[in-house]
């Protein structure tokens, strides 16, 4: 197979989940036989009948079954339609499902897709992203594949996994991406990537927001400049180590997140940085994020709302004087 995309490799990691695991159903809005509003479920409910079921329009309900699925031995994968709208399941999520192996010992095997981030004219109530507010929470995974391989591999890894799982994929990534062939093997959950080698400066980032920071790394390969990128696949767990390496060979930070910075991932970079790996650094760490107010629905205002190349490119250049 060629030119598989990034959406393509989620499916095809569901269909691959559901043939190999009866446990596994798909759950969701409208995912049957219209395939979901990204499509990321076509023809699955054909192929798997009884196993790719539309859901009510309630999210609290829908991680409710699951949570029940799930502990009498289901392996469920919720397809929110939007991440924002995995906010009106919340309760389930970190007050029931993030606690429930604490306090029962029984595992919470259930997998929760986010479609998530921001593209062209989605607006405030379409493109947030929501992986810093679930990783505040003990007991949940915490997935951001920025790849084609890790969409597909690590949705394979989190189905097995016993823990809750939020699966943050990003929707400007769906058609963006794409790839020749499936991985046969990836590094597990919860180890970052050196996406890019350096010595200058070390870039920490995830999900969309990957692709852009490695655009400007090569902007300032122009200029002599050697920018490491990290790409951490997985916010929580959070590999400190892997950052705190990179830092130690390049001596600068600069953490990149595509969400408000305000309580982020970019923040606890900084913060797991500042306080472990303080004597490693040559200059005050840096972070980058969108401009905190909600998310404009104008292409061009969105595009200035978010990070983009240029705009690390420039953060850059003034760390890199610093």
């Amino acid at each position: 197979m060629s030119s598989i995309t990034y959406l393509e490799a989620i499916r095809l990691a569901q269909r691959k989940a559901l043939a190999d695991d009866p446990r596994v159903f798909l759950y969701g809005q409208d995912i049957g036989t219209f395939g979901g509003a990204f499509k990321a479920t076509k023809s699955l409910a054909k192929e798997f009948p009884g196993r790719v079921l539309d859901s009510p329009i309630s999210e609290d309900a829908m991680v409710g079954l699951a949570i029940g699925a799930a502990v009498e031995g289901m392996r469920p994968i919720v397809e929110m339609q939007f991440a924002d709208f995995s906010t009106c399941g919340f309760n389930q999520i970190v007050n029931q499902a993030a606690t429930l192996h604490y306090r029962t010992g029984t595992a919470c095997p259930i997998v929760v897709r986010l479609p998530s981030g921001g593209t062209p004219g989605s607006g405030p109530f379409h493109s947030q992203s929501m992986e810093a507010i679930y990783a505040h929470y003990p007991g949940l995974v915490v997935m951001t594949p920025a790849t084609v391989d890790d969409a597909y591999s690590m949705l394979l890894e989190a189905v097995a996994l016993d823990d809750p799982v939020i699966f943050c994929e990003h929707k400007f990534l769906y058609y963006h991406l794409k790839a020749e062939q499936l991985p046969d093997q990836a590094l597990p959950f919860g180890k970052a990537r050196i996406a890019r080698p350096g010595r200058d400066v070390t870039v920490v980032t995830h999900g969309a927001m990957l692709h852009e920071s490695l655009a400007a790394a090569e902007e300032l390969s122009s200029d002599g400049y050697d920018i490491e990128v990290v790409d951490l696949r997985t916010v929580r767990p959070l590999d400190t180590d892997t950052i705190l390496a990179s830092v130690a060979r390049t001596g600068r930070l600069l953490a990149v997140g595509e969400a408000w910075p305000w309580g982020g991932v970019t923040a606890e970079v900084v913060a797991r940085v500042a306080s472990e790996g303080f004597g490693l650094l040559d200059a005050p760490p840096q972070r980058l994020n969108a401009k905190e107010t909600p998310v404009p629905y104008h292409p061009a205002l969105w595009g200035t709302h978010r990070p983009t190349a240029g705009t690390i490119a420039s953060s850059l250049r003034h760390l890199l004087e610093l």
